[in-house]
């Protein structure tokens, strides 16, 4: 299993970010797909997760109606569309699936909210 993230960067106040997670080494469209973040000095922290037909999603309450997931089973890439950022969404921001009670993540990519 290899999950490859992609798209973090620097973001005013206010402004948007898509995030992608290209996965690979298992039936994609079988499995839930969720985003973690991981800020300094603090534990990571679920974000959103997808279910595998992308019928059914969850948020983390600190970015209901902010985030959005979704999924290409297509393409085997998950997405987070971040908008409405604000400075306290600035963390590493982690794809993650489990896949036969194995848990797997990606390396991360940095997001950075500030003026």
């Amino acid at each position: 299993v290899q999950l490859v993230e992609s798209g973090g960067g620097l973001v005013q106040p206010g402004g948007s970010l898509g995030l992608s997670c290209l996965a690979s080494g298992f039936t994609y469209a079988s499995y839930f797909m969720s985003w973690y973040r991981q800020a300094p000095g603090k534990e990571r922290e679920f974000v959103a997760t997808i279910s595998g037909d992308g019928g059914l999603t969850t948020y983390a309450d600190s970015v209901k109606g902010r985030f959005t997931i979704a999924r290409d089973n297509w393409k085997d890439t998950v997405y987070l569309q971040m908008n409405s950022l604000k400075p306290e969404d600035t963390a590493m921001y982690y794809c993650n699936t489990v896949v036969r009670s194995d848990s797997y993540w990606g390396q991360g990519t940095q997001v950075t909210v500030s003026s």
